[in-house]
């Protein structure tokens, strides 16, 4: 083997390069919330502040409470969710991180599946929280894994949208307004079929009537996914 030819064997392929720049943007996106702890905190505050309300809005008996179980749960992931892509967003944005990472010579769509990814994590770590301290104020067993699989699917969907929307409207002045007229329209299909799989778990349904509200959930996320990963290109050189 020539030199030439070994030094060619050292460089990295297409594939290796977008899973090297995937995990260098959602370690950064970590690292900096380690850092700073703005995003989260204010995620957390926003999630217990809603749970808060609605438990002492809803005095209701215990099996009335078990039937709006759902709706409380995805009405807080929704906007502590949106809170979440906003900030997100507009930090990388307000201190031109957003800037160079267009700049860099790396896949866009690498770009988009990281941040994706890193507000996935995030998504997820305030539901981890939200759903014991849900279950400790309504005395309710959320810890069900046919729930968690449709928290998982309902998340990936919502993210998905969400990240393509928060990039398109980062641009704007009118971000924060803009984001959940953009967004809320477009995630009523994965919030509907959330909320009724969700149901279908806690009330003990069976399964025959909640796979297609799954099955709903698994063709929103491959769709959206799909286009993101198509359309983020036009949307950030916009």
């Amino acid at each position: 083997m020539t030199e030439h030819t070994a030094h060619l064997a050292r460089v990295p392929g297409p594939l290796r390069l977008f899973w090297r720049a995937l995990k260098a943007i959602i370690w950064k996106d970590l690292a900096a919330e380690l850092r700073s702890r703005e995003l989260l905190s204010a995620m957390l505050v926003f999630s217990l502040l809603v749970l808060l309300i609605f438990n002492f809005a809803l005095e209701l008996d215990a099996k009335t409470r078990s039937t709006v179980t759902a709706g409380v749960l995805w009405v807080t992931f929704a906007f502590a969710g949106t809170l979440g892509l906003n900030r997100s967003m507009a930090t990388e944005k307000d201190r031109g991180c957003l800037d160079g990472l267009l700049l860099a010579p790396v896949d866009r769509s690498a770009i988009y599946f990281g941040k994706a990814s890193g507000n996935l994590v995030f998504m997820f770590i305030v539901e981890a929280i939200v759903l014991p301290v849900y279950s400790l104020l309504y005395n309710t067993n959320l810890l069900y894994p046919g729930l968690l699989l449709v928290i998982l699917l309902g998340s990936i969907g919502y993210v998905a949208v969400g990240t393509l929307l928060a990039s398109m409207a980062v641009q704007t002045r009118t971000r924060d307004v803009l984001l959940p007229i953009l967004l809320f329209p477009l995630v009523i299909p994965v919030m509907i079929a959330a909320v009724k799989a969700s149901t279908g778990f806690l009330e003990g349904i069976a399964m025959v009537d909640i796979r297609p509200w799954l099955n709903l959930l698994v063709v929103y996320d491959i769709i959206f996914v799909a286009v993101a990963f198509m359309v983020f290109d036009f949307v950030v050189e916009e």
